[in-house]
């Protein structure tokens, strides 16, 4: 089933420079596959930890495990450009050709970031449809791949907004300093994976700051440039949580 998501961020936003995060106690890369032997990382048996490969090409994510919400972009300030078109502006968001490890769909977003104070473009997807909070708590953490076209920018933060960070949430004053990370993409697909431990929150923002993120009410999982005047073009595949319990 198609159907159009109606999304406008105001997300007060940057692109940090950490290219590092903490998990399981240390310091490790999201591309270390050392991550995969940790309890937080380790993969999850079966579909029901997919979150969504894009196999079945449409905007709808994989629906298990009490999940089934639907793929967005949204994007901010003047003169930035998103594609897939953003639903508030009309657009349905549609899966791309060539995904990971030789499988025929990904999620895609590409356009170019304006100029200004708060500028970003991005691409989501929501655990929920109507849109709400997900106990994820039995996992520990998400994995996916992903990759840049050439001459795109490769600075993304990953992003969970959680229900203190989501206004939907009804906690925050100063929303959507969500939880999550900053990562380096490449021209070639890689994997990540980032434990829910090792996310934070960006700094000098927000309201409320909590300690860690609140995995028992998760809205979903977002990319996010935002760096003026780049252009960016970023492919993600095969996403699922991971550390089962």
């Amino acid at each position: 089933m198609q159907r159009t998501k109606q999304l406008v961020s105001t997300t007060f936003l940057g692109i940090g420079s950490i290219l590092a995060m903490g998990a399981v106690g240390c310091k490790v890369s999201p591309t270390d596959p050392s991550l995969a032997q940790t309890d937080d990382g380790r993969a999850c048996p079966g579909p029901g930890a997919l979150l969504d490969d894009g196999e079945d090409s449409n905007n709808q994510t994989f629906v298990a495990g009490g999940r089934g919400g639907y793929w967005y972009t949204f994007m901010q300030g003047d003169g930035t450009e998103v594609w897939p078109q953003a639903g508030a502006l009309g657009g349905t968001f549609e899966m791309s050709p060539g995904g990971a490890d030789g499988t025929q769909w990904a999620a895609r977003f590409k356009g170019v970031v304006g100029q200004g104070a708060i500028v970003l473009g991005g691409m989501g997807m929501n655990f929920v449809d109507p849109k709400g909070g997900y106990d994820a708590s039995k996992y520990g953490g998400v994995e996916f791949w992903a990759k840049k076209a050439p001459g795109s920018v490769g600075k993304v933060r990953l992003k969970v907004p959680d229900v203190n960070t989501d206004p939907d949430g009804g906690v925050c004053s100063e929303c959507f300093n969500d939880f999550g990370t900053d990562l380096i993409i490449g021209d070639e697909w890689q994997h990540y994976i980032v434990p829910f431990s090792s996310m934070k929150q960006m700094k000098g923002w927000g309201k409320p700051r909590k300690g860690s993120i609140e995995t028992t009410a998760l809205y979903g999982v977002q990319f996010q440039v935002s760096e003026p005047g780049a252009t960016y073009d970023i492919t993600v595949d095969q996403l699922r949580f991971t550390g089962c319990k």
